[in-house]
């Protein structure tokens, strides 16, 4: 046992150390989404109506959420180019040539982006008051359960990418392909209602739209009412850790064929 959780420990560490010692990360993960939230919020904010069961009125309300995601979205994008960094360091070759298990190394680096991205969420949750979000004690515990479930699914999809792709450009360009749109279409930016057929779909069917279900369940856990056109909460948390375990599996298996 110690085989295992030492090395996914101190890999965990690692990330943390690694993330407060580079300051345009925490600038970059955390600064860019609230812009995002002020300049989109303040932009559609008197144009924006929220159809009924969304849980807002406004578009600064209604986008809190997705911000949220994006937070840990953005965070689980940054840390798996930790991995490019440490292949070019010929720092992962000298890991995966110690006697450690792979899924140990996987469950570290997940760890590390897991926490990562929950930090900066918590910081963002506490402006929810300002974004007449009416928050309770319980729903913010609550919310921070899922955004760690959102935070360890995405962050082992980027990494299922990073132990796949050698060139950074090229991971750039496909976890922006991949990750963000869906983040796109989760719910994040705009409901399902009333967009076009082919996109109510696909938002359907993209597993992040029940995490971003069950974190706006979360947020208004004090008035369930405003939130019943969503997927229940006990749906949307079992999608989102099938999601999670999936993704995770994923990376473990990619990571075990990988030469480093």
């Amino acid at each position: 046992m110690n085989n295992f959780l030492l090395p996914a420990l101190t890999l965990w560490q690692r990330e943390i150390v690694r993330f407060l010692r580079q300051r345009s990360r925490i600038i970059g993960a955390f600064g860019q989404p609230l812009l995002f939230w002020l300049v989109l919020g303040s932009g559609f904010g008197h144009s924006f109506r929220s159809p009924a069961g969304n849980g807002a009125g406004g578009y600064t309300e209604y986008f809190f959420t997705g911000i949220l995601a994006m937070v840990v979205l953005f965070t689980a994008i940054f840390s798996t180019f930790s991995v490019m960094e440490d292949r070019k360091q010929r720092f992962l070759q000298g890991v995966l040539a110690a006697p450690v298990p792979r899924p140990a190394i996987v469950l570290g680096q997940a760890l590390g982006g897991t926490t990562l991205g929950l930090l900066q969420g918590v910081l963002l949750l506490a402006a929810a008051p300002l974004a007449g979000v009416p928050l309770s004690a319980a729903g913010a515990l609550a919310a921070v359960a899922v955004m760690a479930l959102m935070g360890f699914a995405l962050t082992s999809l980027g990494l299922l990418f990073a132990w796949r792709i050698d060139s950074t450009q090229g991971l750039h360009s496909i976890m922006n392909l991949a990750l963000l749109p869906l983040w796109l279409l989760s719910g994040a930016v705009f409901p399902a209602e009333g967009a076009h057929p082919i996109l109510a779909l696909l938002m359907r069917i993209n597993p992040l739209t029940y995490g971003v279900a069950a974190l706006r369940r979360t947020l208004y856990l004090s008035r369930p009412e405003a939130v019943t056109g969503l997927p229940g909460l006990e749906v949307s948390l079992l999608v989102t850790i099938a999601f999670a375990l999936a993704a995770f599996l994923a990376a473990v298996r990619t990571a075990e064929r990988s030469a480093g």
